[in-house]
């Protein structure tokens, strides 16, 4: 990842991070999408299954601060950003994201906040998934099992 004409971090095998923060978002919601990445079994195993976490195949993180995830574009041609949150209050919570997976025992690099990125993927497989604070923090039903 470079910022102008510096390299400011990079992984080899891992997980690249998009972290969009929505106006709303909070400490326990930042802290349960961490806590879920730091242990999504994405990475397959010797039977092919997908059954490893990040951590056992050596991978490192890269966290991308991503405010565009939550750009509308449902009127005119121009995205408003007006869901996501303010950098003023991201910023803390982007930190803490990256504090979190760091203490989950990962190698995790990050970009500059509010920087303008060239952020390159090589991506090794089919996997690409959306990790939302709202639906980790909703409570369930439990499912029913069984007839009458």
């Amino acid at each position: 990842m470079w910022v102008g004409e510096r390299q400011v971090a990079g992984i080899d095998r891992g997980l690249l991070i998009l972290l969009g923060i929505r106006d709303g978002d909070s400490t326990p919601g930042v802290d349960a999408v961490a806590d879920k990445i730091a242990r999504l079994r994405l990475w397959e195993d010797s039977m092919g299954k997908m059954n490893l976490d990040t951590s056992q195949v050596g991978g490192a993180m890269l966290v991308v601060s991503q405010f565009t995830l939550y750009g509308d574009i449902r009127r005119g041609r121009r995205p408003s950003f007006s869901a996501a949150a303010s950098p003023e209050e991201s910023i803390d919570l982007y930190r803490r994201v990256i504090s979190r997976l760091r203490e989950s025992g990962y190698a995790v690099e990050h970009g500059e906040f509010g920087a303008h990125m060239l952020v390159t993927l090589e991506n090794d497989g089919p996997v690409t998934l959306l990790v939302d604070s709202n639906d980790l923090l909703r409570t369930f039903p439990e499912p029913h099992h069984g007839g009458g």
